[in-house]
């Protein structure tokens, strides 16, 4: 399935703490919800903080372990330092957790937290950029690990410079610095490393082939493109040209979403398993965030439109695909490390037999219609619903949790 050779392949054992603890931290967040109420604004450090433990402790420690076996396969070379992958863990996750209790304890830990993280997110960066240097294929995939650990960078930096100034050791424009690092992480490392690794995995996954690639790469750039300007407008008070950005980004999604469709309508592989089904709902989100992004920008629109478009992005559209590839990426790491040395010595298992179907499916049905109530109870500002939607949140991610430790100790 993937095509990695066992010379440069990463060991299990450096990998899958990655997981483990990114559904940890899922689990942390999805319980953290139960202490907001269905109004709030982002200015607020509880907001920032709870942002912060969803995409650090979740998004990034998950993509991070991801792409340290990722990156052989997209590039088909090893890694420059491979054992740097055992440092970058520990470094982003207490970071994470010191970022975290800076906005909800004490701001003073922000700048230690932070300055965990962005070593860890430089090391992960130069590890990154130094494989990519001895890589000689030139796909979207590679130009993408290339262009958002760019705006990793950028982001990590001036997140950097954000805790510096809440803290108090500096003084700082928090506000402007604010939407330059948010553009910067979200719409520049993550988004473009979704766009460009669900190239890879989607089709694998669905077994689509033949596929014109046209529309994601004119996607791809204009995301680049807009998140590009974004930033430098927030960094340099060049208002007039954020909207030039807002508008490439979005419809930089819009041929994305167009891509995937293209994707679906040529797979082979029809079964309606935890994947697909993630993959449904996730783009479903994607679009709707889309849309409601949209009206938040027209005259006099309500801020719970920007409130909820987030909302449908971040815990529909990223929650959802992260965690339906895991049951697909995590299942084939075990069986490549402790069973594809067996294959012709003795019966092996199928992949679909090695992740706990029930727990997946409670998962995916907790979690999904908790997205809709949670998002429904954004929108309509009634914190009985949001409430509701994120207790199935919490149950959904136990179940994610138990079903990682199946999982991960298959086999053993």
């Amino acid at each position: 399935m993937l095509a990695i050779g066992k010379d440069f392949a990463p060991p299990l054992k450096l990998i899958s703490p990655y997981f483990k603890i990114g559904v940890t931290f899922y689990l942390l967040a999805m319980v953290a919800l139960l202490s907001f109420s269905s109004t709030f604004t982002y200015q607020e450090m509880a907001i920032a903080g709870w942002i912060h433990l969803f995409l650090l402790g979740f998004v990034m420690v998950v993509i991070f372990g991801a792409m340290a076996q990722l990156i052989p396969v997209v590039l088909e070379v090893g890694h420059a330092i491979v054992d740097l992958y055992y440092v970058i863990l520990p470094l982003l996750g207490v970071g994470a957790v010191g970022m975290v209790l800076g906005f909800w304890v004490n701001p003073a830990l922000l700048s230690y937290g932070g300055l965990l993280v962005l070593v860890a997110m430089i090391i992960f960066a130069i590890e990154a950029f130094a494989t990519l240097k001895k890589a000689e294929i030139k796909t979207l995939t590679v130009k993408t690990i290339a262009v958002s650990n760019t705006f990793l960078l950028l982001g990590i930096l001036s997140g950097f410079v954000i805790a510096l100034g809440l803290s108090g050791a500096i003084s700082v424009d928090v506000n402007a610095i604010l939407k330059a690092h948010v553009y910067a992480v979200l719409g520049g490392f993550v988004l473009l490393t979704i766009m460009g690794l669900s190239l890879t995995l989607i089709p694998m996954f669905s077994l689509a082939h033949g596929f014109d690639e046209t529309p994601i790469k004119r996607g791809f750039n204009l995301v680049a493109i807009g998140v590009g300007i974004v930033f430098v407008s927030a960094i340099f008070g060049i208002d007039s040209i954020a909207w030039v950005g807002y508008i490439l980004t979005l419809t930089g999604i819009g041929f994305y979403i167009y891509q995937i469709y293209i994707i679906y309508k040529l797979t082979v592989r029809k079964e309606m398993d935890i994947w697909a089904k993630s993959m449904i709902f996730g783009f479903s989100s994607l679009m709707l965030s889309l849309i409601l992004a949209i009206l938040s920008f027209l005259p006099n629109a309500d801020e719970v439109l920007l409130h909820t478009s987030l909302w449908f992005f971040m815990i529909g559209f990223i929650g959802f695909l992260i965690n339906g590839h895991l049951y697909k990426i995590v299942p084939f790491l075990v069986w490549f490390e402790r069973f594809s040395p067996l294959v012709g010595k003795e019966p092996v298992p199928m992949l679909h037999e090695m992740y706990p179907k029930e727990k997946a499916n409670m998962m995916f049905w907790y979690s999904s219609i908790g997205t809709v109530l949670g998002g429904v109870g954004l929108l309509v500002e009634s914190d009985y619903l949001f409430q509701s939607g994120a207790s199935l949140l919490v149950v959904g991610a136990i179940f994610l949790y138990l079903s990682m430790s199946k999982m991960l100790s298959y086999g053993k």
